[in-house]
């Protein structure tokens, strides 16, 4: 558990001080609602929020080891969950928030009568700009 503290602090130094990284880090999450047994995966990218059925879910950050080491996935993940206060009116409960782990989903599970959440990978998707002075046909 003390190897995984200091693995996250490693990676997280970067994103808290505000280094802006040349790709985009997307969490991969796959999704079960328990009524349809209807098994979803879908991708997160950190900072934007996407729904799956009554939940909002951000992922916060998204870390992954390095090929060279154990296989091992983590994403912060804050989850609220959509109800109705009234006809006119939608409220937003936080279910959950923390870390979740790939290879254990059991340690940080979010507890739900009707969804699971888990975390498969992370992986980045280069945001490059197109070439100036290049024209399209």
């Amino acid at each position: 558990m003390r190897r995984r503290a200091v693995w996250l602090s490693a990676l997280l130094v970067p994103v808290l001080c505000g280094a802006a990284p040349a790709e985009t880090t997307i969490a991969v999450l796959q999704g079960l609602d328990k009524t349809t047994a209807r098994i979803s995966k879908f991708e997160a990218p950190v900072g934007k929020s996407v729904r799956f059925g009554r939940l909002v879910i951000t992922v916060r950050a998204c870390v992954k080891h390095p090929p060279e080491e154990e296989p091992e996935s983590a994403a912060f993940l804050q989850i609220d969950e959509l109800g109705e206060a009234d006809r006119t009116a939608v409220t937003a409960r936080r279910v959950f928030s923390g870390w979740m782990f790939a290879s254990s989903p059991a340690l940080s599970a979010m507890e739900n009568p009707i969804y699971d959440i888990g975390v498969l990978d992370c992986k980045t998707a280069m945001t490059a700009a197109p070439a100036s002075g290049s024209t399209g046909k």
